[in-house]
C-alpha cells in the first residue's frame, strides 16, 4: 500500500471520525477538521476527536467558511468531504444549511484546487435525503428533495461534480443511507431510542413513522464503501454511487430489535409529522457493487448490538 496524505473534514462526527481511524490504521497520513458545531453536545464530538488522535490523526479546529490557507495542511493526495449541516430539524434556519452545506462546499474547493495540485480525489459525502419523500432510485434518477438538508446537500454535490466537469479535480459523490451505529449522534433514532429506554423515559416517535422503511446501513459497512473509492480514481471520477443496505428495514421493527437486545421495552410517545421526512428508502447499491466491490455484511441486530454495546460501556454508570 501506498501511504497518502487525506483529509477528512467534520471528523469530528459520527462518520468522519470512523473514517478517520480506519485510514489512519491502514498507514495513511490522515489529516481531520471539524468546527465543533454546536447542533449537538460538543463533548460528545471532542471525545470522537480524543479517539482519533490516538489513533494516529492531525486534527484541526476550523471553520470551513474561513480562511483555510494556512489553516489546513495543502498538498493533500484524497480528500473526503463530511462537513456539514446534518439532519432535517424546524430549528436550523435555511440561512444555516445554507452556509454550511453550500458556502462551506464552495470555500473548500476552491482551496483544495489552489492548494492540492496533485490531488488524486475529492470525495463527497451526499445523502439518500436528495431523492425525495422515497429514496428507492438509481443514480441516474432526477432527484426531488424535500426538505433544506436535501437541497442544500444536492446543491452541494453540484457544486463538486461542476468542478471535475470543467477539468479542474477528479472527484465522486457518495450517497449514504440511514447510517446508525456506534458514535451516532444524540438526536438520531437508535442513540436517542437507547438512551430513552436505559433512562426509562419516553420516546418521542413521530406519527407514523414506525411504519417508514429505511435502508438501515451499519457504519462499518458505510465505511468499507467510501474507503474503496482509494486506488479507483479514475473509474469513480464524476460519478455519483449511492451506498448503503439493499435490505429494508421499519422503524417500528428497529424498535422491537432494540427491546430484545436490550431487554427492556420502550415507552413511546407520539408526536406530529416531521415536515420533510422520508417515507421510505431502498439502496440500489448495483452501481457500488460494480466501481467499488461494495458488499455490507452487518445483519441489522448485529449492528444494533453493537450500538447497545457501545452505549452501554460510554454513556451508562457515568
Amino acid at each position: 500500500m501506498v501511504k497518502k496524505n487525506i483529509l477528512v473534514t467534520g471528523a469530528a462526527g459520527f462518520i468522519g471520525s470512523h473514517l478517520s481511524e480506519r485510514l489512519s490504521a491502514e498507514g495513511h497520513e490522515v489529516y481531520g477538521v471539524d468546527n465543533f458545531s454546536d447542533y449537538y453536545d460538543v463533548t460528545l464530538k471532542k471525545r470522537n476527536v480524543e479517539a482519533i488522535t490516538a489513533a494516529g490523526v492531525h486534527f484541526t479546529e476550523a471553520d470551513l467558511t474561513g480562511s483555510l490557507t494556512g489553516t489546513l495542511k495543502g498538498g493533500m493526495d484524497y480528500v473526503f468531504h463530511f462537513a456539514a449541516q446534518p439532519g432535517i430539524s424546524p430549528d436550523v434556519s435555511l440561512q444555516e444549511y445554507v452556509r454550511n452545506n453550500i458556502f462551506a462546499t464552495q470555500n473548500l474547493l476552491n482551496w483544495v484546487i489552489s492548494e492540492n495540485r496533485d490531488i488524486e480525489l475529492f470525495v463527497n459525502i451526499a445523502t439518500s435525503s436528495v431523492y425525495g419523500k422515497e429514496a428507492t432510485l438509481p443514480e441516474s434518477a432526477v432527484p426531488e428533495p424535500i426538505s433544506f438538508y436535501g437541497t442544500t446537500k444536492l446543491a452541494a454535490e453540484q457544486l463538486v461534480l461542476g468542478e471535475q466537469r470543467v477539468g479542474k479535480l477528479r472527484a465522486c459523490s457518495l450517497r449514504l443511507y440511514s447510517v446508525y451505529g456506534p458514535r451516532e449522534r444524540p438526536e438520531k433514532l437508535y442513540t436517542k431510542l437507547i438512551k430513552s429506554i436505559y433512562e426509562e423515559k419516553y420516546f418521542p416517535l413521530f406519527e407514523g413513522s414506525e411504519k417508514h422503511s429505511r435502508s438501515f446501513t451499519y457504519v462499518g459497512d458505510i465505511i468499507d464503501g467510501i474507503a474503496a473509492v482509494i486506488g479507483r480514481e479514475a473509474q469513480v471520477s464524476g460519478e455519483i454511487i449511492n451506498i448503503g443496505s439493499d435490505k429494508e428495514y421499519t422503524t417500528g421493527e428497529g424498535i422491537a430489535l432494540i427491546e430484545r437486545i436490550t431487554g427492556k421495552k420502550a415507552k413511546i410517545e407520539k408526536t406530529p409529522p416531521r415536515p420533510g421526512d422520508q417515507l421510505r428508502t431502498t439502496a440500489l447499491i448495483d452501481k457500488a457493487r460494480k466501481l467499488l466491490e461494495y458488499n455490507p455484511s452487518t445483519s441489522f441486530e448485529e449492528g444494533l448490538a453493537k450500538q447497545v454495546s457501545w452505549y452501554r460501556d460510554n454513556f451508562l454508570n457515568l
